[in-house]
């Protein structure tokens, strides 16, 4: 045999050898490409988190990312060539290969600008798609609120509301306009947040919260965001996610300011001093009744009440995505031991308070961890799931109810159509006593504003000044009048008791009774 011919062969045989080594090894790289990538979701999915995860979480997320029900690895799964695959593994990567990433792609699109940064992530996305959000309120805290976190892409949102919207609402209520005056909140916000992201689960609850539902509500969310304006709705909903287990986010506005606070976080069980502190920690007992101010009564800035419940969502967004948070809710993973926080520096309660024109316009106050003797959230409850799901709590009696001012006789009052019918000669004597702003809005022509300080003394001083009211009297009649009919009963009842007795009266209703009887275009803000 020729030698030259037979070492030809040779080099063709290793060089045919070579090229179908480079093929193969071309193959186990893009096979090694797909299984980390099916390694890494499958490692999420294992529960490989500090605190593990809870088997109808991991099936809600398999279903989330269109992985059928955790099941072995079969051997026959590995083409020839690949024994000593990961016959062991948990999770199969036969869906992998037909779905290469667990998001959609519009969802990269959506979202990305939120994922590429760390504290968010893949895995941080994840969890907001695999989040149950309630919004209890769709006013001027639950609209932006609400607005933010749908944009953000939380999975399921809930909205809770009973009320419909009114044209005074639209100036701060941000989901809402004037084609659904009229609609319920909830069905108003729906609609717009579809227009928003139609991505996101939505589920109505058109009615206000009550005591008897609060529990199995709440039940079914892992996080819920107080938007509501008054302490007794505040209590209730503090109350109910301590005995769920859920934190609160909760905010409140008034005028220029707000207040934000993140409660029952971590979420504990009552009794446990690890537990984040329960709105009652923080006040135990409500303001007087008569104290707290409605935003019809007090007024407030649209873009104040904005403001506080963006932060809500902003604050609702970290609890889900947090790497290492304090609830079973959001697990920690891939920290090593030198990045994980020492117990003290998870939580740290704190109140943020705004004020629109202070500079600083934000300060923090740092607040205790749970009080001792805690109603709801200590060893000494009084509160339980049994008592408040069967009714037996009170919470509009707890917080006081505000009744009707009544501190005239009917002999002291005149109606609006009445006082319309008097002479204008200049026998009477009209004093407004609402705030100089009220005044500038809209006033009677020939009134004199005096406004109410609250104070009978200081007040009576101030109108005997003014030349409002005669010290000894000079024979002319006192009306008083105000916005609703409640200030000016305790200005006549002042004049009545110390200067003009049987000479002050009052207009019953105030300026809401004289549009109502008198004036049609009497400005109704």
């Amino acid at each position: 045999m020729d030698p030259t011919f037979s070492a030809d062969a040779q080099v063709q045989r290793l060089r045919q050898h070579i090229a179908a080594t480079e093929s193969q090894l071309t193959a186990l790289k893009l096979q090694l490409q797909q299984a980390e990538q099916a390694a890494e979701i499958a490692s999420y999915l294992n529960g490989a988190y500090q605190g593990g995860l809870a088997a109808d979480w991991r099936d809600e997320i398999c279903g989330a990312l269109q992985y059928d029900t955790p099941r072995p690895l079969p051997e026959d799964t590995w083409q020839d060539g690949e024994s000593g695959g990961p016959t062991s593994a948990k999770w199969t990567t036969d869906h992998v290969s037909q779905q290469r990433w667990p998001l959609q792609s519009e969802e990269y699109k959506r979202y990305g600008r939120q994922m590429i940064m760390p504290e968010i992530g893949l895995h941080g996305q994840l969890r907001l798609r695999s989040a149950k959000v309630l919004v209890v309120g769709v006013g001027g805290l639950g609209c932006p609120a609400a607005a933010y976190l749908a944009g953000a892409g939380v999975g399921t949102l809930g909205l809770m509301d009973g009320d419909t919207v009114e044209v005074s609402n639209l100036h701060r209520q941000i989901a809402h306009s004037s084609a659904r005056v009229g609609s319920m909140k909830v069905d108003s916000a729906v609609e717009y947040l579809r227009s928003l992201n139609d991505c996101v689960n939505y589920e109505s609850h058109p009615h206000h919260l009550t005591p008897e539902k609060a529990i199995s509500t709440f039940e079914q969310y892992d996080l819920v965001l107080d938007c509501t304006d008054h302490p007794t709705s505040r209590y209730l909903i503090s109350d109910a996610c301590v005995l769920t287990g859920k934190p609160l986010v909760s905010a409140s506005a008034l005028k220029t300011e707000g207040q934000l606070i993140v409660l029952n976080n971590p979420a504990r069980p009552p009794g446990d001093a690890s537990g984040g502190p329960c709105y009652r920690c923080i006040f135990p007992k409500p303001p007087p009744a008569e104290t707290v101010l409605s935003c019809g009564d007090g007024g407030i800035l649209g873009p104040v009440v904005g403001v506080m419940g963006v932060l809500q969502a902003l604050e609702a967004i970290k609890l889900l995505t947090a790497k290492l948070p304090p609830t079973d809710l959001d697990w920690a993973m891939d920290l090593a031991a030198d990045e994980v926080p020492a117990p003290a520096e998870l939580v740290r309660p704190t109140m943020l308070m705004f004020s629109a024109y202070s500079t600083p316009q934000f300060r923090s106050v740092r607040l205790r961890s749970r009080r001792a003797a805690c109603a709801v959230c200590s060893t000494e409850a009084t509160i339980t799931r049994q008592n408040l799901t069967s009714g037996s709590l009170d919470y509009v009696a707890f917080c006081g109810v505000t009744t009707p001012i009544k501190a005239l006789a009917t002999t002291a009052q005149v109606t609006a159509t009445q006082f319309s019918q008097l002479p204008t000669d200049g026998s009477n004597v009209l004093v407004d006593v609402r705030d100089e702003t009220q005044y500038a809005i809209c006033a009677l022509r020939g009134s004199v504003n005096v406004p109410w300080t609250g104070n009978a003394d200081t007040w009576l001083e101030e109108a005997i000044r003014v030349g409002a009211v005669a010290e000894l009297g000079d024979g002319r009649d006192r009306y008083f009048v105000c916005r609703l009919g409640n200030d000016s009963q305790l200005a006549a009842k002042a004049v009545m008791d110390n200067v003009l007795e049987g000479r002050a009266k009052d207009i019953k209703g105030g300026f809401r009774a004289w549009r109502e009887e008198v004036d049609p275009s009497w400005p109704d803000y």
